[in-house]
């Protein structure tokens, strides 16, 4: 459709009749001179001289050629001046097509600057349908108005506006701008396949997809709050996010988030269940008290749907009495014996179960003592003996201590003050060589008095050893302590120089022997007299621990502690010196 308003008569055309009457009246002039030229030939009038007659004749006929050229040419330029004038009072457009992108509940503005367009109607129109006509509002869209001349705007941008918008003048041949509008959508999630909760047995396959719109086309990612995802990863790029072999571990909040840079990402939450049988474990499979003290024994019970924990004493079901009392935060079930009996001692057991099934888990009350730990330094200051020395926690006091030692067959590797052997080790000592049957098994007596150290009578200078001989010593604790923390220190003679040994120790209490220990290697010096100080740091020493070496031995009528303390009397030495605390 084409809009005109009635066009008036113009100046130009004026300039053009003009010329026309200017060029015809130069012709005109120039006709009647010629015809006075021949009229005189004809009337006759003498010419003094022909061939002169015809000179001026000649000169006059071309002075007439360049008057008329003259002419032309001005009647040219002002006709050109005439339609440049004219050119510049026909309308234009000032703005140029343009793309434009729009967030939906934007307000969209297109610019449409114009000038000369006074004798012209400008209109917008969005393929066939008129927006605007001038200043009138065609379209019954609401949203639409022009705004500082012809500038179209459209409120609360929707998708159904993206599109081409052309801007036309006109003229008898429009003139038109086109302006494409692209609407960004922020991205939504219109889908999840499980509904946002699900339910599933342990061992099952979950497949949950999560689709989403937008524009551009969001990016869908997977992620689990306050965890990673089963792979290991922390996101994943897909829509469909596929779970193989669930169990507990792989249930929680899994979360869809799309996101296409347009407003904020949008996201989705799926709860995911695992549905399985009691799972349990112990926080700490032995546990050890004392008479008359309080004892916790704690299972951790993991199901879905929530077990029902049952406590027993051996094959007896305990019920919560005032010594017997028994806690549940979350998955945290707690049985607490309050002033504990010897005949408390023994075998429990949490029996816990739900609609899928049971289980139970082991627990043993005991009031034997802890597993010993040394502290003695790794290499000793002589080359024929060692000071060892280990410390023990028991609630009961210690009555003797079993003690093992021999050199370290060839193949040892030393690692620390532990061995890597690919042979027989501690671990794999027979109870005969444990527990001294046929072998030299001596009790320290008299040699204990009150100093810090016992000799092993039955070892010697002469000490001859045997490949893998294990030797063993029983040690009286005298006299009892009924300290928590106990300990004892053993001097062992009769050693080779510059040679790795290895030694364990059990502890018994009136309720029996502890576990044995790791192994712990030692190693005697190669000269007698103090012992480099490199060779302390080189074994993991440090010099504040050097001067913290302590043992612990009972004396005759009370519980002495005395310090062996280390200084250093050179960069090169050490010297040991005993201070009673």
């Amino acid at each position: 459709m084409h809009l005109t308003k009635p066009a008036t008569r113009s100046s130009s055309h004026n300039r053009s009749s003009t010329s026309s009457s200017s060029i015809a009246y130069i012709f005109k002039c120039s006709t009647s001179n010629n015809s006075n030229t021949n009229k005189m030939a004809k009337e006759g009038r003498t010419i003094s001289h022909p061939r002169h007659i015809q000179d001026r004749k000649n000169l006059r006929s071309l002075h007439t050629s360049l008057l008329l050229a003259i002419s032309m040419v001005s009647l040219l330029f002002e006709n050109a001046s005439a339609q440049s004038m004219l050119s510049k009072n026909e309308p234009m457009f000032i703005s140029r097509s343009e793309t434009f992108k729009f967030i939906t509940g934007e307000t969209i503005v297109l610019p449409c600057e114009v000038a000369n367009t006074d004798a012209y109607v400008v209109a917008w129109k969005r393929g066939i349908a008129i927006l605007t006509a001038g200043s009138v509002k065609v379209t019954p869209d609401p949203r639409v108005r022009l705004v500082n001349g012809f500038n179209l705007q459209i409120r609360d941008a929707q998708p159904t506006d993206a599109g081409d918008y052309i801007c036309q003048i006109a003229t008898m041949d429009p003139r038109e701008i086109t302006h494409t509008v692209e609407i960004l959508v922020p991205p939504r999630i219109h889908h999840i396949s499980t509904g946002g909760h699900l339910q599933v047995k342990k061992g099952s396959s979950v497949r949950i997809e999560c689709s989403a719109t937008g524009n551009p086309m969001p990016n869908v990612t997977w992620s689990r709050k306050n965890n990673i995802l089963p792979n290991g990863e922390e996101k994943l790029h897909s829509h469909v996010l596929s779970i193989e072999n669930v169990d507990r571990h792989k249930g929680g909040v899994y979360i869809c988030t799309a996101n296409n840079r347009v407003g904020q990402p949008a996201s989705s939450q799926v709860v995911l269940h695992v549905l399985f049988s009691p799972e349990i474990s112990v926080e700490r499979p032995v546990v050890f008290s004392g008479e008359g003290h309080e004892a916790t024994l704690v299972c951790i019970v993991h199901g879905e749907t929530q077990p029902e924990v049952i406590w027993f004493k051996d094959t007896m079901q305990l019920d919560t009495t005032e010594r017997h009392i028994m806690e549940t935060r979350g998955s945290r079930h707690t049985l607490i014996i309050r002033k504990v009996h010897p005949q408390d001692f023994g075998n429990y057991s949490c029996v816990a179960e739900n609609q899928l099934g049971k289980a139970r888990k082991t627990l043993q009350l005991s009031g034997k003592p802890n597993v010993a730990v040394f502290n003695s330094p790794p290499i000793s200051q002589y080359k024929d003996r060692y000071n060892i020395s280990w410390a023990v926690d028991s609630h009961s006091p210690i009555e003797e201590y079993k003690l093992s030692f021999r050199k370290l067959p060839q193949g040892h590797e030393v690692v620390g003050n532990s061995i890597d052997s690919p042979s027989s080790s501690s671990s794999s000592m027979s109870s005969s060589q444990m527990y001294g049957s046929g072998l030299h098994s001596h009790r320290m007596g008299s040699n204990l008095g009150g100093g810090i150290s016992g000799s092993y009578s039955g070892y010697g200078n002469m000490m001859h050893w045997g490949h893998n001989d294990w030797r063993n010593v029983v040690l009286p604790a005298i006299p009892l302590s009924h300290h928590y923390a106990q300990g004892m220190s053993y001097m062992i003679r009769g050693l080779d120089p510059d040679q790795h040994y290895e030694a364990t120790v059990q502890s018994r209490n009136r309720y029996g022997w502890s576990d044995l220990t790791n192994s712990f290697v030692f190693s005697t010096s190669s000269n007698d007299g103090p012992v480099d100080l490199s060779t302390y740091l080189n074994h993991g020493l440090s010099d504040n621990e050097m001067r913290d070496l302590s043992v612990t031995f009972y004396g005759s009528s009370a519980i002495n502690r005395q310090k062996l303390n280390l200084f250093a009397l050179s960069s090169a030495t050490l010297t040991l010196s005993l201070l009673l605390a």
